[in-house]
Parts: C-alpha cells; sequence; structure tokens
C-alpha cells in the first residue's frame, strides 16, 4: 500500500468527525443520517476504523457497509452521493495536506460509484451491451 503523506490515524479521525458534523446539519443528508445512526460516537469509531483500514490497511473494520446502507435504501435518493461526495471532500481539504485529500476523496469516489450500484443496480435494459 502506498504511503501518503499526512495520512494517518489522528488525521483520518479528525476527517470523520469533521465530515459528520456537517453531515448531521445537512438539510438534505442530514435527516437520513440522524433517523439511521442511534450512537453517533460508536458510529464515528466505526466509520474512522472504515477508513484506517480502507486507506492504511489497519484492518481495523469489520462491518458490512452493503448490508447496512440496504437497510435505509428507501430514504436514499441516488442523487444524495454528490452530495456526501462534496462535504467528504471540502472536509478533506480542511483537515488533510493536498496528497492526503486527493487520495480520500479519489477512494470516496470509488466508494460511491460501487455503493451506488449495489443500492441502485441498473435495469439490464439501460445496460449497453457490446458485441464481439
Amino acid at each position: 500500500m502506498e504511503i501518503v503523506e499526512g495520512l494517518d490515524e489522528p488525521n483520518l479521525t479528525a476527517l470523520v468527525e469533521r465530515f459528520y458534523a456537517q453531515v448531521r446539519v445537512d438539510p438534505v443528508l442530514g435527516p437520513v443520517f440522524n433517523m439511521a445512526i442511534a450512537d453517533w460516537p460508536a458510529h464515528l469509531r466505526k466509520l474512522s476504523a472504515f477508513w484506517s483500514s480502507v486507506m492504511l490497511g489497519s484492518g481495523r473494520y469489520k462491518g458490512q457497509p452493503v448490508p447496512a446502507h440496504m437497510r435505509h435504501r428507501a430514504e436514499i435518493d441516488p442523487a444524495m452521493f454528490e452530495r456526501w461526495l462534496g462535504l467528504w471532500e471540502s472536509s478533506a481539504q480542511v483537515c488533510l495536506p493536498p496528497p492526503a485529500a486527493s487520495a480520500v476523496v479519489a477512494k470516496a469516489r470509488l466508494i460511491a460509484c460501487s455503493l451506488r450500484m449495489m443500492l441502485f443496480p441498473l435495469p439490464l435494459r439501460d445496460v449497453a451491451v457490446s458485441r464481439s
């Protein structure tokens, strides 16, 4: 795993805390997250472990993000992913040096794309099929 300057446990924890503080008061995302999360301190610890595992290879996260999000699919709109990414990016730019911010934003975009496809798969008729 590539080592990125400024990417460490304390900075990732600060990023997660800042980001979710913004999410909680966001007029679009806040109601969904506040309804879904009963214990914010535990959730922040879990998400810090997630980002530690993803970005640092720590292996601290032991959850299953897809089923966790599937439980709330009815409250999620696909357009919310861009709003989530915008808040993540602005938080990363405040909490991390530029190379680290770029790395976590790039990873978040991949995760958001994957999660969005799992939650809202395209009907087969909408998927372009190439013929060899």
